[in-house]
């Protein structure tokens, strides 16, 4: 689906772009990369008219990685008919998730040898990691105020020191429709990965994409469906913060990416006046 410069899909959109072949339409409820959260219980509505209308296999799925623990989510106020988390985005081990499946709807096998979840899927379950995220989505659900009040605290504290103390930057995604765990901010005059390596090295650990693809230098899909130039795109970093950041680290954070900064457009400054010296012999 196409989107606006702030990364929020048109609902109209979707509804256009739903055919009689359609059969799952899946929307990210919060977008990984730069925090904008989608109009999911709209798209809902959408699919729920389709399926009044006769067209009972479509479902609506929504991928809650980056939503739930951060944000209140709940499946009967999204209407959503399949939602799926994972257990290291809030604080449970990685290797375990879970999958909401709203009653009636069936889903097909796609691996087979056993019996257990249903049928859907073989092999012993791993017990231990199943109960360390129910647990986690236990205190997620204790904390998630406090959690959102003090992440979006500490990002708020971070683009205004960048915005005041770092010129030529841009900040990336919807400003009112996100998260308050992620800012993506464009620096103009660096290169990202150049930047993740320098900062990095100081013990500051940020992204230039999506964790997952993070070794990638092809440019964020995710920012060029922004309409972001190249240029800005290979300039973009992605923060995450949670509950266990301080402002202490804000700071030292944004002491660190000042001086880095500052480095590498002198540095590239420097590279640019050779280069043009080495053109004219």
């Amino acid at each position: 689906m196409p989107v606006s410069a702030g990364g929020v899909v048109d609902v109209a959109d979707v509804r256009a772009a739903i055919c009689d072949e359609t059969t799952v339409v899946s929307i990210m409820t919060v977008n990984n990369e730069i925090g904008t959260i989608q109009p999911i219980a709209d798209i809902a509505a959408v699919v729920r008219e389709r399926k009044a209308a006769g067209q009972t296999h479509l479902h609506l799925h929504t991928d809650g990685v980056q939503a739930v623990g951060k944000i209140p989510v709940d499946v009967r106020d999204l209407g959503v008919d399949l939602l799926s988390i994972a257990g290291h985005k809030l604080h449970a081990p990685k290797g375990v998730g879970a999958l909401f499946v709203r009653k009636g709807v069936r889903l097909s096998a796609r691996q087979f040898g056993g019996h257990q979840e249903r049928g859907r899927r073989p092999g012993t379950e791993a017990v231990p990691m199943i109960v360390a995220l129910g647990a986690a989505c236990e205190l997620a659900r204790e904390r998630i105020g406090d959690r959102g009040l003090h992440t979006g605290e500490l990002r708020d504290r971070l683009e205004s020191g960048i915005r005041n103390r770092i010129p030529n930057v841009g900040f990336n995604g919807d400003p009112a429709k996100r998260v308050p765990h992620i800012a993506n901010i464009s620096f103009g005059d660096v290169h990202g990965e150049g930047l993740l390596i320098s900062l990095d090295l100081k013990g500051v650990a940020v992204a230039t994409g999506a964790a997952c693809s993070s070794g990638s230098v092809e440019p964020s899909h995710v920012l060029v469906a922004l309409g972001i130039d190249r240029e800005r795109i290979h300039g973009s970093l992605r923060f995450s913060l949670s509950e266990s950041n301080t402002e202490a680290e804000i700071d030292d954070v944004l002491d660190i990416l000042t001086e880095v900064i500052e480095r590498l457009r002198v540095d590239a400054d420097l590279d640019a006046g050779t280069q043009a010296v080495s053109g004219s012999d």
